[in-house]
C-alpha cells in the first residue's frame, strides 16, 4: 500500500495519525497540492491510498476506517456516526474557520461558525465514548481561540488528552512542520473560498479560483508584485533566485509590514521546444514533463522561504483564454501584419528551430555563443537567421533557411502610444537606471514589428483559421501569464490587470528581461485597448557571477537551487549573504569566501552578537524580566541615531533598493554593540544603586532594539526574525507598529515584560567547510536535469 499526503493540508493530518496507531505498514509519500494521484477524478484530490488491489481510497474518514479494519479493529455504528457526523457537519466549519484565521486574518470571528458544532460536541463528549481520531486536527486550533472554548470543558479536556497522544503530534510535526496555523496557508490559499458550513462538503479542487485577501482596498495602497516567470526546465541557479522571486519577496513581505493591500503572484512558464525536447530525452509527455519541473520549483523556492501569494503556471486553460482574447483584440484594432519569414530549420532534428536553439556570432558585436532572438552581450535583439556560423544547439549542425508565413505585432504603429505612456511611467514611477537605459536603446534604434507566432506544437494555440498549425511565440505569451496566474488565484483578477488608477505593478526581473517588459508586454496591452493594468516601477537586477566565471549546469559550475539546502546551511543565511551581494547597480560576484567572511563578521559577530548580548543580560542579570529604564542623554542620542537609521531603510526599502537598505539594519546592531562596549553593563550590575539602575536602562534599551531588529529583518531573513520574537517572547503589535509611516521605533519591551529563553542565532562557518563547498560545486559535477 502507499500512502499520498501533502504537507500544510488538514485532510491528511488524521490518516498519517491512524497509520501510526494502527501500525499498518504502508508508504508515505509526500506530493504537492497539485499531484492528481487518483487517476479517474478530475481533480487533484489528497489525501489518497492506494491498496494493494490497485483501487484508491481519497477520503481522510474512509482511508482511517480501512486502516483501522486491516489491523482487526473494527468501526462500530457508534464510531461511523460520529465520522459522519464530522464529515457532515464539524469539518465544514472547521474550514470555514482555517479559512478565515489563515487567509483573512479575521481569528477572532471564528466562533461565528464553530459556535454550534462545538456546542454539540461539548454535550456529547460530557457523556463520554468519543473516538478520538475523528478530531486530530482540532487541537491545533485551539491555542490560538481560547475564546471559542472556555466556554465547553468537556471540548477542552478532549483537546488536551488528544494534544497529548504521540501518534496526533507526530503527525501535526510532519503536515504543519512546527509552523501551526501558518503551515496551512499554502494548501489553503488553493482551495475554493468556503460558500458555507452547512451541509455536504467534497473535497475542494485544488485547481479553482479562491477569494482570498485579493480584493482591492480603498484609503490604501494595492501593489501588484510579479516576478519574472521561470522557464520550466530550468533549474534556477543563485543568480535567477536573487534577480527575480527572492528581490520580490523581500520586497513584497516589506510591503505587508508597511500596511499596503499587496498581491504577490508568480509561475513556471511551460510552452515552447525546449519542454518538446525534454519531454523526448525523457519519454514523456511535455505536459508531463511541465509537472515534473513545476513540483522541481516550488520546492526550491519553499525552501528559499519565497512567500508567493500564488505560485501557478501558464499551462492553464486561462492561460489559452486570456491570450487569445488578447490576440483578437490586436487584430480588431489593426496592430497585427502578416509577413512571410525566413526561419532556421535544422534537417538533422526535422524542426523549425526556436530561437534559444540556435547559436552563432552575434552580427553586431561579435559575441560568439548569442542566441537566436538576442545577444548576452551586447543586449540587443537579433533574428536568428542574422546569426554568422549559426548552429543548431540540440545535435551541432548547421540549419539551413526555409520560409513560413506568420503573425508580427506592429510595434511601430504602436509607438507613440508607448512612448507617451514611458514618459509617465519612468518619471513617476521607480525603474532601475538599467531599465530605463535599455529600454531608451530600444527607443532610440527604433522599434520594428515583432513575430507572436511559431511553428511548434507545445504552445497556446493561435486562433486564427490561416494560421492554425502555430502557436504563440513565447515572448508574446508568457508575460500574460501574470494574468492567467493571477485568474487561477483569484476571480477578481480584473479588478487588478484593469485598473491602472489604483493598483501599481511592480515587475522585478534581471536585465536581459527588460525589453520584453518595457517594450513588447506593454505594447500588446495597450493595442488591445481594454483598460490594463501596466508596470509602474520596473525593477531590474544586473547578473551575479559565480566566483570568477558563470553558473553553468552543464559543467558543474555554481550552486543551483536544487543544491543549496544540501550544504548544511540555512536558508536565511543564503537569502541574506545573495541580499548583500544583490548587483542593483552593476553586476557582482557569489564568492564562498566572501560569504564566510559575511557569515562570521556580520551575521554573527555583529548582529547575531549584540541580540544574544541583550537577551542574555536580560535573563543574566534580571531574572527574565526588562528592567526599569532611565534614558540619559547618551540613551536619548543612541534612540535618535537607531530612529534616524530606520528612517533611511525605509526610505530605500520604499524605493526598492534592498542592498542598501539591509546596511542600516547592520548599522543599528553595529552601534548597539558599542553602545553595551562603553557602558558595560555586566561590571554596572555588580555596583551600588546608581550602577545598577545605569546596567538595567541599558539591557533594557538594547533588548528593545533586539526587538525593532527582528522587525526590519523580516522581510530578509523571516526565519531568524521570528526566532527573535519568539526568544524575546515580543507581542504582536511590534510587528504592525514599527514600519508605519516614516518609521517608529516604539518601546515595544516594557518593565516586567518577561522574555523566553535566549540562545545563539547564527553558526560559524569554518574554513575547512567552505574550502570542500568550494571545490564542491567548482566544476564536474554531474547533473540529471537540462541546462538550458
Amino acid at each position: 500500500m502507499e500512502l499520498f499526503v501533502s504537507e500544510g493540508n488538514p485532510h491528511c493530518l488524521k490518516v498519517l495519525a491512524a497509520l501510526e496507531v494502527t501500525g499498518v505498514q504502508c508508504s508515505v509519500q509526500y506530493v504537492n497540492h497539485e499531484e492528481r494521484v487518483v487517476p479517474f477524478l478530475s481533480r487533484p484530490t489528497l489525501p489518497a491510498l492506494l491498496l494493494p488491489t490497485g483501487l484508491h481510497l481519497f477520503s481522510s474518514n474512509a482511508i482511517c476506517r480501512y486502516l483501522f479494519e486491516v489491523s482487526g479493529q473494527e468501526c462500530s455504528e457508534f464510531c461511523n456516526q460520529w465520522l459522519e457526523w464530522e464529515a457532515t457537519d464539524l469539518q465544514p466549519a472547521l474550514l470555514q474557520a482555517l479559512y478565515m484565521a489563515v487567509l483573512q486574518g479575521k481569528g477572532s470571528e471564528v466562533s461565528t461558525v464553530l459556535q454550534g458544532p462545538l456546542k454539540f460536541l461539548d454535550q456529547s463528549l460530557s457523556k463520554g465514548g468519543m473516538p478520538y481520531l475523528t478530531g486530530v486536527q482540532y487541537p491545533h486550533v485551539q491555542q490560538f481561540y481560547l475564546s471559542v472554548f472556555s466556554e465547553h470543558k468537556s471540548v477542552n479536556g478532549w483537546f488536551d488528552r488528544v494534544a497529548s497522544i504521540h501518534s496526533c503530534l507526530s503527525a501535526a510535526q510532519k503536515v504543519l512542520q512546527g509552523k501551526g496555523l501558518q503551515g496551512m496557508k499554502s494548501y489553503m490559499q488553493r482551495q475554493p473560498a468556503p460558500q458555507s458550513s452547512q451541509g455536504r462538503n467534497t473535497q475542494p479542487c485544488n485547481c479553482n479560483p479562491i477569494e482570498v485577501s485579493a480584493r482591492l482596498s480603498e484609503g490604501k495602497r494595492n501593489i501588484l508584485v510579479t516576478s519574472a516567470l521561470p522557464y520550466v526546465n530550468n533549474v534556477p541557479h543563485l543568480g535567477n533566485i536573487i534577480g527575480c522571486v527572492l528581490s520580490a519577496d523581500v520586497f513584497s513581505r516589506y510591503g505587508r509590514l508597511r500596511g499596503w493591500n499587496l498581491l504577490f503572484v508568480c509561475g513556471t512558464d511551460e510552452y515552447g521546444t525546449a519542454t518538446e525536447n525534454k519531454a523526448r530525452e525523457e519519454g514523456l509527455t511535455p505536459q508531463l514533463i511541465c509537472d515534473k519541473y513545476h513540483a522541481v520549483h516550488s520546492s526550491i523556492y519553499k525552501w528559499f522561504q519565497i512567500d508567493f501569494d500564488f505560485f501557478g503556471r501558464t499551462t492553464t486553460e486561462k492561460q489559452t483564454e486570456i491570450a487569445q482574447d488578447i490576440f483578437w483584440r490586436l487584430h480588431k484594432n489593426g496592430f497585427l501584419v502578416e509577413d512571410t519569414v525566413e526561419q532556421l530549420r535544422c534537417e538533422q532534428c526535422q524542426r523549425f528551430l526556436a530561437d534559444r536553439f540556435v547559436e552563432g556570432i552575434c552580427p553586431h558585436c561579435k559575441y560568439p555563443e548569442a542566441r537566436g532572438d538576442q545577444c548576452d552581450k551586447c543586449g540587443r535583439l537579433i533574428n536568428a537567421v542574422e546569426l554568422r556560423e549559426p548552429q543548431c544547439k540540440v545535435c551541432r549542425q548547421t540549419p539551413v533557411i526555409r520560409s513560413s508565413k506568420h503573425l508580427f505585432l506592429d510595434l511601430p504603429k504602436l509607438e507613440t502610444q508607448l512612448e507617451q505612456w514611458l514618459e509617465k511611467s519612468t518619471s513617476t514611477g521607480d525603474w532601475t537606471t538599467n531599465a530605463k537605459q535599455i529600454t531608451r536603446s530600444w527607443l532610440r534604434d527604433g522599434l520594428k514589428p515583432r513575430c507572436i507566432t511559431r511553428d511548434l506544437l507545445w504552445g497556446t494555440p493561435v486562433p486564427h483559421p490561416d494560421f492554425k498549425e502555430k502557436v504563440f511565440y513565447v515572448w508574446f505569451d508568457a508575460p500574460i501569464g501574470y494574468l492567467s496566474i493571477t485568474a487561477n488565484y483569484t476571480d477578481e483578477w480584473e479588478k487588478w490587470w484593469k485598473n491602472p488608477h489604483q493598483v501599481e505593478l511592480y515587475n522585478f526581473m534581471a536585465k536581459d528581461n527588460v525589453p520584453f517588459h518595457s517594450v513588447v508586454f506593454p505594447c500588446s496591452l495597450l493595442g488591445a485597448q481594454d483598460n490594463y493594468t501596466l508596470v509602474s516601477h520596473l525593477v531590474a537586477t544586473e547578473y551575479l557571477n559565480y566566483e570568477d566565471t558563470k553558473f553553468s549546469k552543464s559543467r558543474g559550475v555554481g550552486v543551483f537551487g536544487d543544491m543549496a539546502k544540501d550544504t548544511g546551511i540555512p536558508a536565511d543565511v543564503w537569502r541574506f549573504y545573495l541580499l548583500y551581494v544583490r548587483p542593483e547597480g552593476q553586476d557582482s560576484a557569489f564568492s564562498w569566501a566572501d560569504m564566510a567572511l559575511k557569515n562570521n563578521s556580520e551575521l554573527l559577530n555583529n548582529l547575531g552578537n549584540f541580540i544574544n548580548r541583550a537577551g542574555m543580560f536580560v535573563t543574566k542579570f534580571f531574572e527574565g524580566c526588562v528592567p526599569v529604564m532611565e534614558l540619559q542623554q547618551e540613551d536619548k542620542k543612541l534612540l535618535a541615531l537607531v530612529g534616524w537609521e530606520l528612517q533611511q531603510y525605509i526610505q530605500l526599502m520604499d524605493k526598492v533598493k534592498i542592498r542598501d537598505a539591509l546596511k542600516h539594519i547592520l548599522n543599528i546592531s553595529r552601534h548597539g554593540n558599542q553602545y553595551i562596549q562603553v557602558n558595560e553593563p555586566w561590571k554596572n550590575i555588580k555596583g551600588g544603586d546608581t550602577e545598577r539602575q545605569r546596567a538595567g536602562t541599558v539591557t533594557g534599551v538594547s533588548v528593545n532594539i533586539a526587538c525593532l531588529l527582528s522587525v526590519m529583518l523580516m522581510p530578509y531573513m523571516p526565519e531568524v526574525s521570528q526566532t527573535i520574537r519568539n526568544q524575546l517572547n515580543a507581542p504582536q503589535s511590534c510587528v504592525s507598529t514599527m514600519l508605519q509611516g516614516n518609521g517608529t521605533f516604539v518601546c515595544s519591551l516594557c518593565a516586567g515584560h518577561r522574555i523566553g529563553t535566549v540562545s545563539p542565532l547564527f553558526q560559524k562557518l569554518e574554513a575547512d567547510q567552505i574550502e570542500a563547498l568550494k571545490k564542491r560545486f567548482g566544476g564536474q559535477q554531474v547533473f540529471d536535469v537540462y541546462d538550458a
